[in-house]
């Protein structure tokens, strides 16, 4: 099968990139099969720790009431047991490790928001081929919250979560100008929901793109909870606002 054209480029930590299935042979934009050994999402460290409410919890019985009450307001909890409209329970992933992590970033999507490639309804697994990539991703956001907020005044903790993944993708690389990667949320997050819808009904796993917000970084939206494997945390970043949108980062680690 002939290659991707984004497979010669220096950089990439693939091990496999050929051309896909019937379905990616006929999508109207690249595909490619590829695998990455090695990819990040930072999470906000809040969620690495234990559950909210395990510390008011004396004994086990109190343990297992509290973990009702948490789950009956647990977005993720709430999938895993009988699903959302756009998110059955069968492609909810159990028993593999830092399932929680996953399912939870397919079931929390911000109500009456999209973003890049994921509606309001359904989440999407975000990562990145290097650190650097991620925290700019993530500075620029927060950055426009706390603008928002009129307040630049925050220190934000972040832990890595790292993953492989494999399969057929969406291959947006050499593509920047794409009205998807659009820098105005305005105008990229629409064209990009539509090219993610494309491609979950194409039973693709992913998008591959280059960052927005890192020139040279790349970028991976998984689509699919299973998609996303053999995830482990990994070192920690601390980043801190003091009066100004510039912000500082501290590697902890």
């Amino acid at each position: 099968m002939e290659a991707s054209p984004g497979c010669s480029k220096p950089g990439y930590t693939s091990t496999l990139c050929v051309a896909g299935s019937d379905e990616a042979a006929a999508f109207p934009l690249p595909t490619v099969r590829e695998a990455f050994p090695r990819t990040i999402r930072l999470v906000p460290s809040a969620r690495l720790r234990e559950a909210v409410m395990t510390p008011l919890a004396d004994n086990q019985d109190e343990h297992y009431l509290l973990a009702e009450i948490e789950s009956a307001t647990s977005g993720r909890l709430v999938a895993e047991d009988r699903g959302t409209a756009s998110l059955p329970v069968s492609e909810l992933v159990h028993g593999v490790a830092h399932a929680k992590f996953i399912n939870a970033s397919f079931a929390y999507a911000k109500p009456r928001q999209i973003m890049r490639f994921n509606p309001s309804d359904r989440g999407a697994w975000y990562a990145a081929l290097a650190v650097e990539t991620c925290i700019a991703e993530v500075g620029f956001h927060l950055t426009q919250a706390l603008a928002d907020a009129n307040d630049f005044n925050a220190v934000v903790e972040y832990g890595e979560m790292l993953a492989s993944m494999a399969g057929v993708f969406v291959d947006l690389r050499g593509m920047s100008e794409h009205a998807c990667l659009d820098p105005d949320p305005a105008v990229g997050y629409p064209a990009g929901n539509v090219i993610a819808a494309q491609a979950r009904a194409a039973d693709l796993n992913g998008i591959i793109y280059p960052s927005v917000r890192h020139p040279g970084g790349i970028c991976i939206a998984a689509l699919r909870p299973n998609v996303v494997q053999s995830v482990v945390q990994g070192g920690m970043h601390r980043l801190s606002w003091s009066g100004t949108p510039a912000y500082a980062v501290e590697h902890l680690e």
